[in-house]
């Protein structure tokens, strides 16, 4: 007898959850460089600090992939 089709679509298979939002850089090291507007910590500008939490999840992605290729990563 052969086994008959399943209801769920396979086995695991259905929407995956929503990505996590982006965490902030921060490591708490704030000393702010007046020459390059940013921070010797995380290495955000000034604009980005200020507006890290109202920056959409693309934007957030954006300035962490700039952060990671200054850093050389």
């Amino acid at each position: 007898m052969k086994p008959g089709p399943t209801t769920d679509g396979g086995a695991g298979e259905g929407p995956s959850p929503p990505a996590a939002p982006p965490l902030s850089p921060c490591v708490r090291i704030c000393v702010l460089d007046a020459s390059r507007r940013s921070c010797t910590g995380c290495g955000r500008t000034v604009d980005e600090i200020a507006r890290w939490w109202s920056l959409s999840d693309a934007e957030k992605r954006a300035v962490l992939a700039r952060l990671a290729a200054a850093r050389g990563c």
